[in-house]
């Protein structure tokens, strides 16, 4: 059970992250979804600590200097996002497609580095970063949960898969089938099943053993020919190796 008005500074903070132009009091009160006489006291406070601050002469709000210490001394996570966006660099340069790296937080995927071609591709992903989709429908979120068993699966999803395309999975026995086999060939595939017209594969990246993050390549249908699919197989796997060498203590 979520603590609420911890929830809601929490989602302030998130909101705020990836709005740089800042949001003003109904802006926040409408994304999310809580009066704005609840929502001024809390802004206040936070403004009061640093965390976020307020325009004299725009009226919106942005996140703060306290925000910004917090994140610097997260050295090691900083490390850690440079290298792999030098990792992202090169698979985009080799096939040509977005590359994406996603986390895990609660059942969702939260999108944190993103890398695309520097010619312009004319396809539309809903993904980006700041973003948050369900782990379940995602290769991102498949490769983030592999080494989850199905009934911890079950507690991330107690309301059961929903479906957001006709291609999503909502059985829980074949996504458990899915996710053993990503644990042996570490390689989560997702075919049109939270966007129309779009395939993603996937890989976990492990530190010390455990599951830290996932780094995706999403291609159309129409250039998903077999060979490119194996070239993305074969980019993917390369670079969990690189990550997996690598050690962020």
């Amino acid at each position: 059970m979520s603590h609420k008005p911890t929830e809601r500074v929490l989602n302030i903070l998130n909101l705020l992250s990836v709005n740089a132009d800042g949001l003003t009091l109904t802006e926040i009160s409408k994304a999310i979804s809580v009066p704005k006489s609840t929502l001024f006291p809390i802004l206040q406070t936070m403004t009061d600590m640093n965390y976020i601050q307020l325009g004299k002469d725009s009226f919106r709000y942005k996140l703060g200097i306290s925000t910004f210490c917090i994140g610097s001394s997260y050295s090691q996570d900083e490390y850690m996002l440079e290298f792999a966006k030098s990792i992202m660099k090169n698979v985009v340069t080799e096939i040509k497609e977005i590359c994406q790296m996603g986390v895990l937080e609660g059942n969702n995927v939260l999108y944190v580095l993103k890398e695309e071609p520097e010619v312009g591709l004319d396809i539309r992903i809903i993904s980006r970063v700041g973003k948050r989709l369900p782990a379940y429908c995602t290769a991102l979120g498949k490769a983030l949960i592999s080494n989850y068993d199905i009934e911890e699966v079950k507690k991330l999803y107690p309301k059961g898969l929903i479906p957001y395309t006709e291609n999503t999975i909502t059985d829980f026995d074949i996504l458990n089938n899915q996710l053993l086999t990503i644990r042996k060939e570490h390689i989560a595939k997702e075919y049109e099943e939270i966007t129309k017209g779009l395939c993603c594969y996937a890989v976990p990246l492990e530190s010390n053993g455990n599951v830290i993050a996932a780094l995706s390549v999403s291609v159309p249908n129409f250039r998903a020919t077999k060979e490119k699919l194996n070239l993305i197989t074969e980019l993917l796997l390369d670079a969990r190796r690189q990550f997996g060498n690598v050690n962020f203590k």
